[in-house]
């Protein structure tokens, strides 16, 4: 009998496992079949037009500067307030509060965000529909999910690691920058794969703080639009799937190839310090 529920429970975890491949399997090979006939070079490296579509090279630039400016701002920020979290602060009431109000954070729908962008770094700031309105927008929205995937990883680092680092000599500083953080780099690095994830496939955050214009920006204070944008406003325009799919295996691409990057850079930050 007790086999019997082994088998059967190894067996539900395979079909969960299975079903979980297929459907993803099934969303990107029917993105693939739609899309793939149009992508080529003039539609990756050409200019928008809304006569006949053309590129979107301009949506490119724009989404990898949302990227970055994001994940510049809310990656240290979150790091050091992690490190804070569980390094160095009382375990108490206000630690709690801190770590609900994150974890509260992190389910509020992006569009509260955008409106808050809209209000706040829009209208009161005066930055106007721009990258860097968008992009402080999605700062707050990822860094939640920075925040409590860093801690998660530091709480993964063995207790011996510390001891071990302290009783050699180091100060708690040194421990921590040489010892704790180099062992929790995966995990932070998950979180900040995560976010890459959360801030390319945002649309109604940028949607109203960015704006819409298809051109290429002149710097971060100019208005435009990103992939995702794009992809919803020309399927709500004109209805093409085809399109639509097309942008959205320059997504995929792009997602891949910035946690192939990311992933590159842990290992070689990890061999560094070992």
């Amino acid at each position: 009998m007790r086999k019997f529920k082994d088998n059967l429970l190894l067996g539900l975890l395979w079909f969960g496992a299975f079903l979980t491949v297929a459907i993803l399997l099934i969303i990107v090979g029917y993105i693939f079949y739609k899309g793939i006939g149009l992508i080529n070079l003039d539609f990756i490296f050409g200019d928008y037009s809304p006569v006949g579509g053309g590129g979107i090279w301009p949506m490119i630039i724009t989404t990898i500067y949302t990227i970055v400016i994001s994940l510049v701002i809310a990656t240290p920020i979150g790091i050091l307030a992690a490190v804070y979290l569980q390094e160095y602060a009382k375990q108490g009431k206000l630690v709690r509060m801190i770590r609900f109000a994150t974890e509260s954070l992190t389910g509020i729908p992006s569009i509260i965000y955008g409106l808050f962008g809209a209000v706040f770094f829009v209208t009161t700031l005066a930055m106007g529909m721009s990258i860097i309105s968008a992009s402080l927008t999605l700062t707050i929205i990822v860094l939640p999910v920075i925040i409590r995937t860093t801690e998660e990883a530091l709480k993964t680092v063995p207790a011996s690691y510390r001891e071990g680092s302290l009783a050699l000599g180091s100060t708690k500083l040194q421990t921590l920058y040489k010892v704790i953080l180099p062992s929790a780099m995966p995990g932070i690095l998950s979180g900040i794969i995560l976010s890459m994830g959360r801030i390319i496939g945002e649309s109604a955050a940028i949607f109203l703080t960015a704006g819409t214009v298809a051109a290429m920006p002149e710097g971060i204070f100019s208005s435009a639009r990103t992939l995702t944008v794009h992809s919803y406003l020309v399927t709500q325009e004109s209805g093409d799937i085809e399109l639509a799919a097309a942008i959205g295996i320059v997504l995929i691409v792009m997602i891949l190839a910035l946690n192939f990057a990311a992933t590159f850079i842990s290992k070689k930050l990890n061999k560094a310090d070992y």
